[in-house]
This record gives C-alpha cells, structure tokens and sequence, in this order.
C-alpha cells in the first residue's frame, strides 16, 4: 500500500517555547540605583537644612573646631612650655581633636537619622538603611574637609617638624567614623525603644574626651590606667593620627584588629536592632 504523500501542514514542527531573560538582575540594578539616588537626594536634602539656612554656611563648620582647638592650645601653653610631642601646640591638639570630633559628629547625626527623615519614611523607596547612610556619608565627608582645611592651614603657618604619611591618617580617620557608625546606630536604636536612654549615654559619655587621648598622650599614663585606656578604641584612633604627622612617635600600641573588630561588631548590632524595631521606633510605640 502506497503512504499518502505528506502536506505542508504534516511538516510543521511545534514551536520552542522562548525563554526570556531573568528579570531579578535587572530589578535589583534598578533598585540599587534608586537607592544611589534616594541617598543623594537625602544629603542634598541635609546639606541645606544643616549649612544653607545658617548665615555663613560651611564656614560655622570650619569655625567651631578651629576655635576649640585654639582654645586648648592657648590653655595648655600657659601651663606647659612645649607640648607632648613636637614644638606646635595647634598640631598637637588638632591631631587629637578631630578625629574625636569625626567621631561624635558621625555618632550624633546617626543617632538621629530616624527622627529626622521621618516625614520621608513614610515613601516606599525611602528605607531606614538610606536615612542611616546619606547622614553617615555627608558628615563624614564634611569633617575630613574640614580637618584636611585646619592641618594644612596649620602646617603652612607654622613651623611643626612634621612628616605626613598618608596610610596613618587615613586609617584613623577610618578608626574614627566606623566607631562614630557603631554608637550612632546602636544609640538610634536604643533612644527610639527607650527615650531615657539618651540622658544615661549623654552622661556615660562625657569623660570620652578626656580619655580618648585629645590633649594628652597614652605613654604618659601609669601602666595600670593605660592598660585600661586601651579599652577605649578611640585612644587607637587618636594615637594612629600623631603616628601619622610626627616620625619620632611609634604609636605601637595601635591594634587594628581590636579597633575594626569592636567598631564592625558595633554597627552589625545596631544594624540588626534597627532592623527589626524600626517600625516600632517610628510609629512611637
């Protein structure tokens, strides 16, 4: 018997399903994108509340620490002729003061970055985390040009002996910002769960200035209150920015493990807390 002869239609195969490209990537690029966006948007936002209503502006920022670090200089050469290390009482006291002030700069404006970007919360592309950053990137970079402003003006004033070395400096000021990211987020969580916990930490960390190093040097301790100055990562901190201006100071009490192990430890914690009680903290309850 004889096959009929096949037809067009006997020859058509079905068609392959077409396989699309997975789209997460492409959502998760654009959201990382959005959040770039989001926390530009908040530092400009930030940037005009906290300089461009203030008559002056930028120059209240240079001003304050100048003026604090004037007033220790001129308090200190009434009573020591020459101070710690070299023969300049504003680099001694400047490479002490701001790094602290980088870190309760970062700590302050973090602690409050719920209760200031609250109206903004509220917006679904707006998160916690992008408040937290936006605060955390810009008063970073205002206190490192406000510090890099302050030691070359006083370098080329003055005749300080000094050798800058790069790595040191960064590394302190590093020191100082993540431990500032720690506290602020820890400290953010806390005041929102438990309004009296801004009272006690107000208090509890008043004697940081003193013991962090600022108009002072850690060799200079005895052995048994150094020993528990080392506690304190700000002390490293501190120590790390005078090994980074003066050749003759070793500084070898820095630990770095210690110092990134505390500060790190720190901003998980505050980051897991805010990350799940924030709801709590904004809505009051």
């Amino acid at each position: 018997m004889v096959n009929p002869p096949m037809t067009q239609a006997d020859n058509t195969q079905p068609f392959a399903t077409p396989v699309l490209p997975d789209a997460a990537p492409v959502f998760r690029a654009v959201r990382r994108f959005a959040t770039l966006r989001t926390i530009i948007a908040l530092m400009l936002r930030e940037m005009s509340s906290s300089f461009g209503r203030t008559p002056g502006g930028y120059v209240w920022a240079v001003v304050e620490p100048l003026g604090a670090i004037i007033i220790l200089a001129v308090m200190f050469s009434v009573i020591a002729r020459h101070p710690p290390l070299g023969t300049n009482f504003l680099l001694f006291y400047a490479t002490g003061f701001l790094p602290f002030s980088l870190y309760q700069d970062v700590s302050t404006s973090v602690t409050r970055c719920l209760s200031y970007s609250r109206p903004l919360l509220g917006y679904p592309a707006v998160t916690w985390m992008d408040a937290l950053l936006a605060r955390f990137i810009l008063n970073t970079l205002t206190t490192l040009m406000v510090s890099y402003i302050l030691l070359t003006g006083i370098i080329m004033l003055f005749e300080t002996g000094s050798v800058i070395r790069i790595g040191p400096i960064l590394a302190s000021m590093t020191m100082s910002a993540l431990i500032g990211l720690g506290v602020g987020a820890i400290n953010c969580a806390l005041i929102g769960l438990f309004q009296t916990w801004g009272q006690i930490w107000s208090i509890a960390s008043k004697p940081l200035f003193i013991v962090s190093g600022v108009f002072m040097l850690i060799d200079d301790m005895p052995p048994t209150v150094r020993e528990l100055m080392l506690y304190n990562p700000l002390i490293h901190a501190t120590g790390e920015m005078r090994h980074g201006f003066y050749p003759m100071y070793t500084a070898d009490y820095v630990s770095y493990t210690y110092v990134f192990t505390v500060a790190l430890g720190m901003i998980a914690f505050g980051f897991i807390l805010l990350g799940r009680y924030y709801r709590e903290i904004l809505s009051g309850e």
